[in-house]
């Protein structure tokens, strides 16, 4: 079985670890690179083509949504933004979408919707649509 090559993108090293943990649970999943800023996302990009980004919207420098314009105009694949900005409603949430985001997760619930997390990268690498109740795991 071919696994889901995924890239993650975000500049807290914490917020890394934490989504790698997470996707290493997943035999289906296969990191290929951490980046800490759009820049190094962009060389790890041409060198690894991963099949899934996971991308967080703000960083210094260049931000995930410029990023994201930029991995859109080069070759389109699956890019979810991260976010605890991102929750339903938002302007941002629905800027990402338009821009061509598969999704949108609020990182916030990394562990405490890991499952979520993991089912919405999973869709978006098969290039399922991803429902909106799947985007937006529950509060409790």
């Amino acid at each position: 079985m071919k696994r889901t090559r995924i890239l993650v993108v975000d500049d807290s090293v914490t917020i890394r670890a934490m989504i790698e943990s997470v996707l290493e649970q997943d035999h289906r999943f296969e990191i290929v690179g951490i980046a800490s800023n759009a820049e190094r996302a962009e060389r790890l990009i041409a060198i690894t083509n991963p099949d899934v980004i996971t991308l967080d919207i703000k960083m210094p420098g260049m931000d995930g949504l410029q990023l994201l314009d930029r991995i859109m105009a080069r070759k389109r694949r699956p890019v979810i933004m991260l976010s605890s900005l991102t929750v339903r409603g938002e302007r941002i949430r629905a800027e990402c979408l338009e821009r061509g985001a598969a999704a949108c997760f609020n990182k916030s619930h990394i562990f405490s919707d890991a499952k979520g997390l993991i089912r919405m990268i999973h869709l978006a690498a098969t290039g399922r649509a991803i429902r909106e109740e799947v985007a937006e795991p529950a509060l409790v």
